[in-house]
């Protein structure tokens, strides 16, 4: 889906970014749908963001696929977070390059979102279970202060992403 223009087929207006809108919209039905999160938390915002990410940059959008095999792809994408991490980085880049080509330098507002997201959720750091710290048998002592366990400041995609993936299959 192409950002469309506001003032007709050759005019210069505002462009709107109808495929980062419909990612966005897109995330925020399947993570509603799971109730997973209260949609007024920062975990809920960094599933919505990943989940978006993820439907904005896969390939195919907007080509007719049906739903059922979307969500197979981004199933996919949203398994591994090391290997998500960089998918996203190198499909933006390349969107970049491109769109830098095309465009005489002009940016792409569906981009400039994608990327605005996915600086967030890099550069935003939420406090989460420290999961390492749990050992194979599960047998951990934790203090009063602690007492969900130890918890560690981790980036926001690395939250977002399994509560992404977790929507998916609930959908």
């Amino acid at each position: 889906m192409r950002p469309e223009c506001t003032e007709g087929a050759g005019g210069g207006g505002l462009m709107v970014p109808m495929a980062w809108m419909y990612a966005e919209y897109i995330a925020d039905e399947l993570l509603r749908t799971g109730d997973l999160m209260p949609p007024a938390t920062l975990e809920y915002r960094a599933g919505r963001g990943a989940l978006a990410l993820t439907i904005f940059l896969s390939d195919g959008s907007g080509d007719g696929t049906g739903l059922v095999t979307r969500m197979e792809e981004w199933r996919s994408l949203t398994a591994y977070a090391p290997c998500w991490r960089d998918w996203v980085c190198g499909r933006l880049d390349r969107l970049e390059a491109t769109a830098f080509e095309s465009r005489s330098g002009s940016r792409d507002p569906d981009l400039a979102l994608a990327g605005a997201a996915w600086r967030w959720l890099e550069e935003t750091e939420l406090l989460a279970p420290d999961l390492s710290a749990m050992g194979p048998g599960g047998d951990v002592t934790y203090t009063v202060a602690e007492e969900e366990g130890p918890q560690v400041w981790t980036p926001a995609w690395q939250l977002g992403l399994p509560l992404g993936h977790l929507a998916i299959h609930l959908f």
